[in-house]
């Protein structure tokens, strides 16, 4: 599966972004899917997941609240909505695929390629 991150962009503090991740191929609904991010110097870490048929999710503590993630597989998409959203989220979000609802990073085997959100303060 190809996967292809848009949406990021520049926000204010306590302001709102939604970023989307389309798939290609028709398998899309067998994968759970995560959201990642990486700051410059920093690992990627993990931010938000969702089973196959969004029965569960999960998320990293510093996101919970404030960010929800979701999918619509009739439109083979992933959507991470970030709300109230601090300076410390400013990162390159990248959303992967995994045959297993995880926080590992490496279980997750195809990766988009990132979509930059910056937010100020």
């Amino acid at each position: 599966v190809q996967l292809q991150a848009f949406g990021g962009g520049l926000v204010q503090a306590g302001g709102s972004l939604r970023v989307s991740c389309v798939a290609s191929g028709r398998t899309f609904r067998t994968y759970a899917m995560g959201w990642f991010r990486q700051a410059p110097g920093d690992e990627r870490e993990f931010v938000a997941a969702i089973s196959s048929i969004s029965v569960s999710t999960y998320y990293a503590n510093s996101v919970k609240g404030r960010f929800t993630i979701s999918r619509d597989n009739a439109r083979n998409t992933a959507y991470l909505q970030m709300n109230s959203l601090k300076p410390e989220d400013t990162a390159v979000y990248y959303c992967a695929a995994s045959e297993l609802l995880t926080m590992r990073r490496d279980d997750y085997r195809y990766w988009g390629q990132g979509t930059q959100v910056t937010v100020s303060s």
